[in-house]
């Protein structure tokens, strides 16, 4: 809140909402939105343990139940599924970084 474009945005006379908003919330969200990202692999790995602790039906317990029955196409079929949602969500927190950081541009040019 010290940083001078903060200092610099008031003195401009932006309101103290709009500096949290346009300046402050929008720097702050690219950690988040890196952290959210990279935890999304975590989470779908956790989610085949929740599944067989609870006795939930889901990927999760198809993947185990795959594996105890070595059904290979299954497992791999399933890998690759959840592979795609990672690859999913990661794709998304590339794109909410150009939208956050003008700075951050897609199209590869430096």
């Amino acid at each position: 809140m010290r940083e001078p474009y903060i200092q610099t945005a008031r003195s401009k006379g932006l309101t103290e909402r709009q500096v949290l908003t346009g300046h402050t919330l929008r720097n702050s969200l690219i950690p988040v939105v890196t952290v959210i990202g990279l935890h999304m692999g975590g989470l779908m790995g956790g989610a085949v343990i929740v599944e067989n602790v609870f006795a939930w039906p889901g990927l999760g317990s198809l993947v185990v139940d795959a594996v105890s029955t070595r059904d290979y196409a299954m497992v791999q079929a399933a890998t690759f599924l959840i592979a795609g949602i990672v690859m999913v969500f990661n794709l998304a927190a590339d794109l909410l970084y150009s939208q956050l950081d003008p700075r951050i541009r897609l199209d590869g040019a430096a």
